[in-house]
Formats: C-alpha cells, structure tokens, sequence
C-alpha cells in the first residue's frame, strides 16, 4: 500500500461560538483537503488522535471549551461519533500511544485518567494548584507528564495510577521539575522507554529546558529574548524549534550539537552542564540564520514525518517551511477567519471517509470498513465496583536503580552464554553449562543410599537393644530394693521374728 502523509488539522473560532471550528486532513503536498469534520471548536491542547492500525480504525477526541463535553470522531464517517459528557471542562488532553488512556487536564489543577475502551475512570486527583496547561504521556506510555501555571512540571507513573491498591490514597508524583519561574506553555517528550528518554519545557519565563528524567535533573538551560509559547523537536533530537508568543510570531531553531572547526564534520553536543549551564540565544549574530519571522502570532508548531516545520497562526494560516532552508514551501488558506489550534501530520488512515478500498483477493474488490477502536462514554466518578472486576494489563518499565551500566544488569559472557546452551543440539543428551546429573553418577548415588538406609536400620537395632537392657535393669533393681513401711528389708524382719519367739520360751 502506497503511504502518503497527510496533515491533521484543527480549528477554532475566535469566538466562544460552539462548533464553529473543524478537524479538516489536508495533503501535505497540494494543501487539498482529503476530509472535514465538523461541530468542534477545541482549544490548543485539547485535540488527541490514534491513527488507524493493525486492521482497527482510529479516533480522535476534542474537548470544548464552553461546555463540559468531550466530541469523539473516526475516520470512517464525518459526523461525531460519540458525544462523551465530562465531570467539568478540560484545558488540555493526551492520549496515550497504544490509544488505551485519556488524561485530561482542567483549570482547578486536576487531572482525570479514563480507560476509553470502558469508559472507567481509574483516578481523579489535585495534580497542581492552577490550571493545568498541557498533558504529555512518554512514548511507551509508562509516564504521563503534565505542565501548569504554577510553574512546575509533575511526572506520573501510569502504572501507579492504576494500582488498584492506591486508588484511596493521595497520588503522589513520581519526580516533579521545579525549574521554571513562570507557567508552562509546552512540554515535548523524547525518544526511549520511560524514564530513558529526555524532555523539552518551554515556560512564559522566556526559558526551554531540557532535563534527563532517569537522573532526575536539569541538563541546560535556553534563554530566548522573548516567551517561548510551543516547542516541536525533531525525532532524532538533533535540534528544536520554539515559537514564541510576541505577534510577530518568531521561531527560534536551536542545534543541540556544534560541529567543531578543527575536526571537520564532527560534532559535539552542547549543553549538559546542569542547572549552571545557561545558553543564550539573542536576535543578533549568528543565531539571525536560526530564526523565521511568520508576521503573525503562532497558535501550534509541529514537525512532518519528512521534518517539514509546520506552523499554525491565529489567522487560520498552515505554513510549511524547508527546515534546514527555512524557505516556505507552502501555505494552506482554507481556514481564513479561525485560528489553527492543532497540528500533526500521520499517514492517511486506511479507513478514511471517502477512500476505503480493500483487495481481498486479486479478482474482487470490495468496498468495506474495518472495526473501530471502541470509545465509551466515559464514567464521571469513580465507580469501585466497575473498577473492581475490571483488569487491566501494561508493560511496566525497567527497573535499572541498583545497576550504574548496562553491562552490569545483563554481561556480554552471561548473554554468550546462555545462548551456547540454547544453540546447542540437545541430541548428544547434554549441552554446554548444562547441570544435568550423569547416569552413572545416579547409579553411584543411589548405591550410597542404599547403604546409608542398611547402616540406619542396624543403628536402630543396637538403639532398640539397649533400651531393653537398661529397662530391664530398673525394673530389677527396683523390685529386689523394696522395702517395708519401717524400711526394713525381708532378712532382717526373719532375724528380728526369730529372735522374738526365743525370748518367748526362756520368760515361760
């Protein structure tokens, strides 16, 4: 199947009109739009979708801003799908990678977590204390991050939250980053398993700063002359781009490694100091190279599968610039008079409105649909019955605290180990490392026990001998030293009755 990428794009109107705004997936080459689906008006960090896959449809959520309702949507049909009611309006939402979980985020600093194949509402807690500004979960889905107004960074571990066991007990983060000074506008989530990957946080406080969440700590800091509103960063974490909140709508691109000048197209990466390590990005000198000016104020940033840069105004403008020219290469209008709300780019699902077509055989085709992802109304409180019979299953992450490298949690001379001894044919009875027992081996081991149980039984037998003896013996003696109630012996109460009846017959 031929792939072609395609850009998800949603909008909102300036107003508080409900459902003036659209999802709309444009080409990314021409700017045509493939689909329109309508009734939406979701604010920036309140769209998440999971493309289609493995034979079952996407979906995708919006949160709207005036009413407390969450508007799902598949590929397959432009109407909603699902009106989903909520306990209170959300700020920002996420959805996790394998589209199993949804976080959303609202303006008293909590976060609900929902399964969206049952509708269970796993937790609710006070997450911050201001509103929540964006929700981030890690790319394995084992961490969920969130950013607020009250200028922290909270990292949670999903499986916690699930923990049956902690569901009455206050959620605790599992590290908070308590660098910025302002609220935080953006997160962005790095390659790896969680915590093995790095994070980018943009703050109003003019800052980005990357951190190293196995460590736990800031790795450098990226002051910018102005506040940092969106950050979008390329795949292999080679640079990132901030676009700032000023209305000329500036983005700055900074490199995270320096080629040096002596050795020729080696390059190092920059930063990594810690909290000390400041880099300063200024209008002038050489980082003018580094800058693109829309003229417009940026509502969402985002980077193709092709790492095109993708911007969004406030205007309704979609620009897509060349990242290492900056040159623009194109610009869609469609949606003149909204503002663009959020941008992403995905291969055009195979199920989209419009453009089903399966082969299942070389002779027929078939027009058909696949099954969608199922996606529930979702429970308001917490139900501990539902929760109760209902298990769920997720990849915990790897525990590596107690090993300083990897060589020590699993050695290259246990891995060629291991695999001689599985490699090996097991026809010739044993392999190599094997701690099988030889038969003859066996043979002796069984004669020995053989020997020891006659050696037991003859111990016995002296045991039982000398019991009766001394028994015996007691008893005995015992009978021959019995003695009257005056303690005298039989002989000598013969000599004493003797010696009375003499005495008898001398007085008569």
């Amino acid at each position: 199947m031929h792939l072609h990428e395609i850009i998800f794009c949603a909008t909102a109107s300036p107003s508080t009109a409900s459902g003036s705004g659209s999802v709309t997936l444009h080409d990314i080459n021409t700017g045509a739009s493939l689909a329109s689906f309508k009734q939406t008006n979701a604010a920036p960090h309140c769209t998440t979708f999971l493309n289609s896959k493995n034979a079952q449809g996407g979906f995708f959520l919006a949160a709207q801003p005036d009413k407390s309702l969450l508007h799902a949507y598949n590929f397959q049909k432009d109407q909603i799908s699902l009106k989903i009611v909520l306990p209170e309006k959300l700020t920002c939402v996420a959805l996790d990678p394998s589209g199993d979980f949804f976080a959303g985020g609202t303006a008293q600093g909590r976060i609900y977590l929902w399964e969206v194949s049952s509708g269970i509402l796993f937790n609710s807690w006070d997450a911050h204390y201001r509103q929540i500004n964006v929700l981030r979960f890690t790319p394995d889905g084992a961490a969920l991050l969130s950013g607020s107004d009250d200028s922290g960074i909270s990292v949670w571990s999903v499986s916690r939250l699930l923990d049956e066991e902690s569901q009455n007990t206050l959620a605790l983060p599992y590290f908070t980053l308590t660098d910025h000074t302002l609220p935080v506008t953006d997160i962005f989530c790095g390659m790896g398993s969680f915590p093995e990957c790095r994070v980018l946080s943009s703050s109003i406080d003019h800052s980005v700063k990357l951190w190293d969440l196995s460590s736990r700590s800031l790795l450098t800091t990226f002051m910018f002359p102005e506040a940092i509103s969106y950050l979008a960063c390329e795949p292999t974490e080679r640079c990132f781009f901030a676009a700032s909140t000023s209305s000329e709508g500036a983005i700055y691109q900074m490199n995270l490694f320096r080629q040096l000048e002596d050795k020729g197209a080696i390059a190092r990466a920059i930063g990594g100091g810690g909290v000390n390590d400041i880099i300063r990005i200024t209008d002038a000198g050489s980082h003018n190279k580094r800058l693109i000016t829309v003229g417009q104020p940026i509502t969402c940033l985002s980077l193709s599968l092709t790492s095109n840069l993708i911007v969004g105004t406030s205007s309704g403008l979609i620009h897509i610039y060349d990242t290492p020219t900056h040159q623009l290469l194109r610009t869609i209008s469609t949606h003149k008079g909204l503002s663009i709300s959020y941008l992403a780019t995905l291969l055009k699902p195979i199920d989209l409105t419009g453009h089903v077509s399966f082969h299942f055989n070389s002779s027929v085709t078939t027009v058909d649909t696949i099954p969608v992802k199922p996606v529930v109304p979702f429970q308001r409180m917490r139900d501990a019955k539902a929760r109760e019979i209902h298990e769920v299953s997720m990849m915990l992450p790897p525990q590596r605290d107690n090993y300083e490298d990897e060589s020590e949690f699993y050695s290259k001379e246990s891995l060629l180990h291991d695999h001689a001894y599985f490699t090996a044919p097991s026809s010739s009875g044993t392999r190599p490392g094997d701690i099988s027992v030889p038969h003859s081996r066996v043979s002796e081991l069984e004669a020995e026990v053989v020997l020891l149980r006659g050696q037991l039984g003859q111990a016995k037998g002296v045991n039982d001998l000398m019991w009766e003896t001394i028994v015996q013996k007691v008893v005995h003696t015992h009978a021959k030293g019995t003695s009257n109630v005056n303690g005298e012996s039989t002989d000598e109460r013969r000599t004493k009755r003797g010696r009375t009846d003499s005495d008898l017959d001398v007085h008569s």
